[in-house]
């Protein structure tokens, strides 16, 4: 991709990031993002469809560059859980601006559905086959860990990401792994 075409992407993506900060995707106008990356609107159409599509291309370049970080790990299954919360933590605190958007009630809920995906292809996948849970239940806890971790992770981000990514991954695996009981 030429060097232009690399920033108009670019500024229409970080305009948009701006909008969502004070309204909903869904009261954003192409009009709004088109003035807020001085872009004009044709120039807009040419890269994407709506403004829907532009912040779809801003979830998937975020899941993109996390998966491609975590698939330079190779994790053994006891330490699998821990380093692998650890180093999605390491690369959130990397992009706070871009992950706070897409956990905000201004975006859309289809980011945190792609989280719990990749969350269950990286992380449950071996717990899983090691536990006799039937698909439902699974999704179930997956569920509930995921969204669980979600909002401990968006509060985070919200307050200064005042703890290390090591420690924030203690603590999500200590409740996921113990649970309240061992918590004290």
């Amino acid at each position: 991709m030429d060097r232009r075409k690399k920033y108009t992407k670019m500024v229409l993506k970080e305009g948009l990031m701006e909008l969502l900060k004070n309204k909903p995707i869904s009261n954003i106008t192409i009009k709004e993002i088109c003035e807020e990356a001085d872009i004009n609107r044709s120039t807009f159409y040419s890269h994407y469809s709506s403004q829907y599509d532009l912040l779809n291309a801003i979830e998937e370049e975020f899941i993109e560059d996390m998966v491609s970080t975590l698939n330079h790990y190779n994790f053994s299954k006891e330490e699998e859980a821990l380093m692998m919360t650890e180093k999605i933590l390491e690369y959130i605190a990397k992009k706070p601006d871009v992950c706070q958007m897409l956990l905000s009630e201004n975006s859309d809920i289809h980011f945190q559905k792609k989280g719990m995906m990749i969350t269950q292809e990286y992380i449950f996948k071996n717990w899983l086959s090691n536990n006799q849970f039937d698909t439902e239940t699974f999704e179930y806890i997956n569920i509930f860990v995921v969204s669980g971790s979600i909002y401990v992770i968006k509060n985070w981000v919200e307050n200064g990401m005042d703890k290390t990514p090591r420690e924030m991954a203690e603590i999500i695996n200590n409740f996921i792994n113990k649970g309240l009981s061992n918590i004290r």
